[in-house]
């Protein structure tokens, strides 16, 4: 059995039954005509068909009409026009008119929008033409009665309809944007906790895997050369990174317990601490064959943004951190320059196999690298230096703009 379509506020439905609203004002309207019916009380006299019974055809067909009110209203109010017609020339009853009434306002209220917009319209000009109508034939101003009891009918209820119409779209574009807005607002939460977890990420990553990497390739040199003094100086390198790092671990922990900090912190890295960098990268790189040096070649002095200066240094940091697991034997070399706009940091070292021990890389500080560079608006470069045709040279470049942007933070 195919079920019933219907329109409610523009929308198409499907239902079996009828609303239970719509019954109650089905029954409620059919039980009015009858007890009007039945003291005898009728709207009017002398009409074609006299018999007081004959009125309770249309008022029967108006109330079953009103179980369509909601789901087929167009269809319910072209055969409720009918109904009413026909009432016309019955002694007729008030409450086929009340009826036909709620058929109208239903019309309008429930069926599609291009309805909604002709009925009312329609209703005035019907209303306007039987007034015109009437007064022509009769002549008298008592016909303009029949203008009030015209609108009434039609027109009102036409009317209160678009209204409660429109404020049912109102409602529910005003719900529509409530909805929105709760889920834009969700989006940007998850975005910044998307983004606080990714730059956790990165400063956990930047601190801690230089220690680690340290600690793994002094552990395996001591565990594999059984030399007492390789093997004293190797635990005085893990001791030191293994200090460090803890100290590093402390104050990452204990920023993340503050609350309402922007920007970046005051115990942040900044670049005056590149030399004591660039020192313990020579100290812990020393055994398997390199050597860190750092040239500071700035052309321009002054403060530099917070963040430009942590992503500088963690630049650095990594860079050295990735010389320690994978360069071969010989200088490593930080580079620092600056103009007016842009700060440039580079760091170059020797790439090929090298024996002893070596730490694995998960290719995770590239990548953070990468992620705190396109938050600046910078450029970043690895790979081989250019012009070196051997591939010899392992060369990491970054420019970073030096002048604030408003998506630091």
């Amino acid at each position: 059995m195919p079920r019933a379509r219907g329109v409610l506020d523009g929308r198409v439905f499907t239902s079996l039954r009828p609303h239970r609203h719509d019954v109650l004002i089905a029954v409620t309207g059919l039980a009015g005509g009858l007890a009007l019916w039945a003291a005898g009380l009728h709207t009017q006299g002398g009409r074609l068909f006299d018999a007081h019974w004959v009125a309770l055809v249309p008022l029967t067909v108006t109330a079953g009409l009103e179980l369509l009110r909601r789901r087929l209203p167009r269809t319910a109010l072209a055969l409720g026009s009918l109904a009413l017609v026909a009432d016309q020339f019955t002694t007729g009853s008030l409450a086929t008119i009340l009826m036909y009434t709620d058929l109208m306002y239903a019309a309008v209220v429930y069926g599609p929008p291009a309805a909604a917009r002709r009925i009312p319209v329609a209703t005035f000009l019907v209303t306007v033409a039987l007034t015109i109508g009437f007064f022509a034939w009769v002549r008298v101003p008592e016909a303009l009665l029949i203008a009030v009891a015209t609108g009434l009918v039609l027109f009102a209820p036409a009317l209160t309809g678009v209204s409660v119409r429109n404020h049912r779209e109102a409602a529910e574009a005003a719900r529509l944007r409530a909805d929105q807005t709760a889920l834009l607002a969700e989006m940007d939460r998850v975005q910044a906790v998307t983004a606080e977890r990714s730059r956790m990420a990165r400063e956990l990553h930047d601190m801690v895997a230089n220690h680690l990497s340290a600690i793994a390739i002094h552990s395996t040199a001591a565990l594999s050369i059984d030399d007492p003094g390789t093997s004293r100086d190797a635990l005085g390198v893990i001791r030191q990174n293994s200090v460090d790092g803890l100290a590093e671990m402390r104050r990452l922990i204990g920023l993340l317990r503050e609350s309402g900090a922007a920007g970046p912190p005051s115990a942040a890295p900044t670049l005056a601490s590149l030399d004591a960098l660039v020192e313990q990268a020579g100290a812990n790189s020393a055994s398997s064959g390199l050597t860190v040096t750092l040239d500071d070649g700035r052309e321009e002095s002054g403060p530099l943004p917070a963040p430009v200066e942590l992503a500088a240094y963690r630049i650095v940091q990594e860079s050295l951190t990735n010389a320690l697991k994978h360069a071969a034997p010989g200088p490593v070399s930080v580079r620092l320059g600056r103009t007016r706009r842009v700060l440039t940091v580079e760091v170059s070292s020797v790439f090929g196999d090298r024996p002893g021990p070596r730490a694995p890389g998960s290719g995770a500080g590239l990548v953070g690298m990468r992620e705190r560079v396109a938050l600046l608006g910078g450029t970043i470069e690895a790979g081989p230096a250019p012009g070196d045709e051997d591939a010899r040279i392992w060369r990491v470049r970054a420019e970073l703009p030096v002048e604030e942007r408003t998506q630091w933070g």
